[in-house]
Parts: structure tokens; C-alpha cells; sequence
């Protein structure tokens, strides 16, 4: 184990651009707010619900994704799991992170809009003052339903406009391209939004093709099939794409077997802009630093790498050039030391 260079990826300045917000809810806090709200689980005990993060693919965790989602009620309870997500976050030396959050699973269980977004807000806007983290909120239209039911939900999110910096696609990517979504992504995008979509997870490397050309996404959520075409790994790179990896996450839902097999290190070294994330991080295994521990044992990892993933996902934020100049500035100031 190199635990130099494990120690390097914990203590360098970095930002987290593909987290689910509901998927931070620890087993702990689920319990706790099922209490708070009278919510009888399906699960006995704290154990017995770690005990079901045995996934087999997307769908498996989405099931208990939903479920453990629906203890959220009230404001104070998106607060408090949004809170936190963002001192783990500050502990693993997060400067910004980009919060994604999913309306539509709230929404549908009677739970308002705003109670969602002002909770999450909230705590964003705390953490700035407490610790000068910056972030943003992306609201993901859940792909495995309607566009119509999305353009209900950009209706219902449009009052809250200053709240939120993008639009992102996820859920359920196997029968759902994102071409399903082409006409409500196009009104985000004259409304100004930022735009991301997952692709290339389970889904085809042709995914990440109709993203960008019909969704005219920012950024790719995943993308790690895009090795599967190479003119299209040679189009990612010469457009220095972003790509949102995560890669305890992909072990976990077999897109990868092992760790080891992860192809995320061929993709740097290959020039695309590749970021290290956490995704679901309380059902997956490990925050930010997990995964960067993650990576280090099992891949050729070295030093100029973890400079390159850290600069990189400054590079991808959708933060003001000011700004990014600053926390690219704290990285170099970092490894030059």
C-alpha cells in the first residue's frame, strides 16, 4: 500500500462534481428520521438495512435507494442529510462540490418542491459561511420517467431558479437514451441552465454520443464506456469533455469487477478530463477520500496523476473564472510543496 501517496490524495484541495445527495443518507440517519417522522422500515435494525447494500446492478440500488429516501419528509430532513454529506465532504478536503438532487422522488410522495430544494439550500449556504466550501445545487430529471412528468417538474423548480445552477439526467440508464429527454433539456438550456446527463455507465458508448449531440451536455455523469469506441475516447479528449467518475461505485454495481480492471487511469493518461467522485457515497462504500484511497491501491497511480484529477475537477465546476483560478492556484501550491 502507498500510503504517501494515499495520504497526498486525502490532504489535497479538491471538488466533488457527482454526488447524489439522497444517496449520503447513512443507515444511522435513516433510522434517526424515520423515528422523527413515525416511519416503520422494512428493515429491523441499522445492521439489517447495511446488510441489503448487496447490489447486483443499477436497478437492485435503486430499489433501496427509493425506499431509504422516503424517510425525508421536512425540511429539517433534507437539512440535516444534506449537513452531513458536507462536513464528511470537509473533512476529506472538499473546497466545492456540486450537489445533484431528485425531486421527482419526493415529490411523487406528497413532500413540496421547496421543502426539498430550501432544506438543501440551507445547508449548502452554511457551509459556506462556516468553512468558505462553495457549491451548487443540479436538479436530475429521474429518466425512467416521462419527459412530460420532467417538464412538470422544471414548472415546479422554476420559482426556485436562483437556487439551482443545472440540469442532470439519472435513474435507471438501460432502455432509457437520452435522446427520450431532447426536448426538455433544450428549454434548460435557453432558461440558462448548466446541463449534465449520466451515460455510459450500463448504458452503450452511444449514449455519451446522444448526450452531447442532442442534450449538448457540459459534462458526462460516468462515461467509463466510452473506451468501447475510440474515435469517440479521441472526441472527449480533443474536447476536453469532463467525465464524473466514480469508481467505488462502478465496482459496487459491477460495472467493474475489480478495482483493478477500472479504466479510469487509461483515460487520464489518454487526455480526457477525467474527475474522481463519490456518487452514492453511503451505499457504495466511501466518500471522497475512500475512493481516492480506492484507486491508489489498486491501480499504477502516481503523484502527477492525482495533481491532474485534482485540477480537473476544478477545471469541470461550474464555478467563475475567478474563482476556479483560485482553487487551481491551491493545487499547484499544494504539489509544488
Amino acid at each position: 500500500m502507498n500510503t504517501a501517496l494515499i495520504d497526498t490524495a486525502r490532504k489535497m484541495p479538491k471538488a466533488e462534481l457527482h454526488i447524489h445527495i439522497e444517496g449520503s443518507l447513512e443507515p444511522e440517519l435513516i433510522f434517526a428520521l424515520a423515528q422523527r417522522n413515525a416511519i416503520v422500515l422494512d428493515y429491523p435494525s441499522i445492521e439489517a438495512l447495511r446488510a441489503a447494500y448487496a447490489f447486483t446492478d443499477l436497478q437492485s440500488f435503486l430499489d433501496i435507494y427509493y425506499a431509504g429516501a422516503s424517510v425525508l419528509q421536512t425540511e429539517q430532513d433534507f437539512y440535516d442529510m444534506t449537513w452531513a454529506y458536507l462536513q464528511r465532504a470537509h473533512a476529506d478536503n472538499v473546497l466545492h462540490t456540486e450537489l445533484f438532487f431528485d425531486p421527482q422522488t419526493h415529490t411523487a410522495r406528497g413532500v413540496a418542491f421547496g421543502v426539498v430544494v430550501n432544506g438543501i439550500h440551507r445547508a449548502l449556504s452554511d457551509a459556506h459561511e462556516k468553512w468558505d466550501m462553495s457549491g451548487g445545487l443540479i436538479m436530475c430529471f429521474l429518466r425512467h420517467l416521462s419527459e412530460e412528468e420532467a417538464f412538470v417538474t422544471l414548472e415546479q423548480a422554476l420559482p426556485y431558479r436562483d437556487k439551482m445552477i443545472g440540469i442532470g439526467l439519472d435513474s435507471s440508464e438501460r432502455g432509457h437514451p437520452p435522446e427520450k429527454f431532447a426536448r426538455v433539456f433544450a428549454q434548460c438550456r435557453e432558461l440558462g441552465f448548466h446541463l449534465v446527463a449520466h451515460a455510459g455507465e450500463e448504458g452503450p458508448s452511444a449514449y455519451i454520443e446522444t448526450a452531447l449531440d442532442l442534450l449538448q451536455v457540459e459534462r458526462i455523469d460516468h462515461g467509463v464506456r466510452c473506451i468501447d469506441d475510440p474515435v469517440l475516447m479521441q472526441r472527449l479528449a480533443r474536447e476536453k469533455m469532463p467525465l464524473t467518475v466514480c469508481p467505488l461505485s462502478n465496482i459496487k454495481l459491477c460495472v467493474f469487477e475489480k478495482m483493478l480492471q477500472h479504466n479510469l487511469l487509461t483515460l487520464l493518461d489518454a487526455g480526457l478530463t477525467i474527475t474522481i467522485n463519490s456518487d452514492d457515497p453511503a451505499y457504495f462504500g466511501g466518500y471522497m477520500n475512500d475512493n481516492f484511497a480506492a484507486i491508489v491501491e489498486a491501480l499504477p497511480v502516481q503523484r502527477h496523476h492525482l495533481q491532474q484529477l485534482a485540477r480537473n475537477s476544478f477545471t469541470a465546476a461550474f464555478i467563475a473564472p475567478d474563482i476556479k483560478q483560485k482553487y487551481l492556484a491551491q493545487v499547484d501550491a499544494f504539489f509544488a510543496r
